[in-house]
């Protein structure tokens, strides 16, 4: 397959997590966490998001949402979200038939929830012929690339507490985030006020396999048992820990995605002052979203591989990756600036 601008999971592994992967196959280990990788892991999770964090791996993004949804919910629960969420658009009504839930979902001109947006849901608490609101779920980055500040997370983190609720964050770009806003973690998650995190790493560099991490202990209920039943429990979780401790020590996670972002930024300076190109949101991480001719776009998919991202609109989207290099961007550039000549 050309290297195109499909998703940032089209991409390969880093050398780095590679290698941590093959230095975790030495020798047996215990299966099912119980080993030293997961012990390590687990203790740097802690330093990460703060004492109180405990983690759960799973071995993709659906399922550490789903499990985090499964930890503040019951099945007569709902979950406001934007119509744009990925537990809403793109995982197969996981959250409805797994844990039996109802998803509100809420029009967002830009992907972002806001106070007044969630209180058009706030309605129905104790009538028992409604799904009683139980959770918010928030994107970092969202599904159009575009980021809450710190005040906005903590402001919707204030309003679900203030209605016994909960904030999820779904983090499988929550590097990209951290390093736009310049900001830990921690200070984007625990400080905000969020209660549980689905702590992702494939789009950056991974191999596979995904987190949920519970920051409100008042949720770390029977977790273990929860993910077992979920199918989530991976037998040989070391080298998914041993991942995820390469990741965070050695600085990985800021360096690819810093350089995703970059690409992005630099796709989008190629592209900003062509007349025929709309860009639809501002580019904040490694997405570039745009408007241009259907011919054009239909065209161009002969020689690079993207999504369209709302087929009515003419609107696709490009996704850059931590091995997108600068000559990819001119090329893709130079063949899309041919084909509006």
């Amino acid at each position: 397959m050309k290297r195109g601008f499909g998703s940032d999971n089209h991409s390969g592994i880093s050398p780095e997590i590679l290698k941590a992967i093959a230095d975790a196959n030495v020798e047996h280990a215990l299966a099912y966490g119980d080993d030293e990788y997961c012990k390590r892991t687990e203790e740097l999770f802690k330093q990460t998001f703060g004492s109180q964090a405990r983690v759960y791996f799973v071995f993709n993004g659906t399922g550490a949402n789903v499990l985090c949804i499964d930890a503040m919910c019951r099945s007569h629960h709902a979950v406001v979200c934007s119509d744009t969420a990925h537990i809403h658009v793109d995982e197969c009504g996981a959250p409805q038939r797994i844990v039996g839930c109802k998803l509100l979902t809420v029009p967002t001109p830009d992907g972002k929830l806001t106070p007044e947006l969630v209180r058009t849901q706030l309605h129905g608490f104790g009538f028992e012929h409604h799904s009683q609101p139980k959770a918010i779920s928030i994107a970092q980055s969202t599904e159009l690339g575009t980021l809450y500040t710190l005040d906005e997370i903590k402001a919707l983190a204030d309003l679900a507490h203030s209605y016994d609720m909960y904030l999820h964050m779904d983090g499988a770009r929550l590097a990209n985030a951290a390093v736009a806003l310049g900001c830990s973690f921690k200070e984007m998650t625990t400080d905000c006020g969020v209660d549980c995190l689905s702590f992702g790493g494939t789009k950056n560099g991974l191999l596979m396999g995904e987190s949920c991490v519970i920051l409100n202990p008042a949720l770390d209920v029977d977790m273990k048992y929860r993910r077992k039943q979920m199918s989530q429990l991976c037998s040989k979780m070391r080298f998914v820990a041993a991942q995820f401790e390469a990741y965070l020590t050695t600085d990985l996670w800021r360096r690819n995605a810093m350089h995703s972002n970059q690409m992005a930024h630099l796709l989008y300076e190629s592209l900003k002052d062509v007349p025929q190109v709309k860009v639809m949101y501002p580019v904040q991480v490694n997405s570039v979203f745009v408007q241009l001719p259907r011919e054009i776009w239909t065209g161009l998919l002969n020689d690079y591989f993207f999504y369209d991202w709302d087929e009515a609109a003419n609107v696709v989207r490009w996704m850059c990756s931590f091995d997108t290099t600068e000559d990819d961007i001119k090329n893709f550039v130079a063949a899309l600036k041919a084909r509006l000549q």
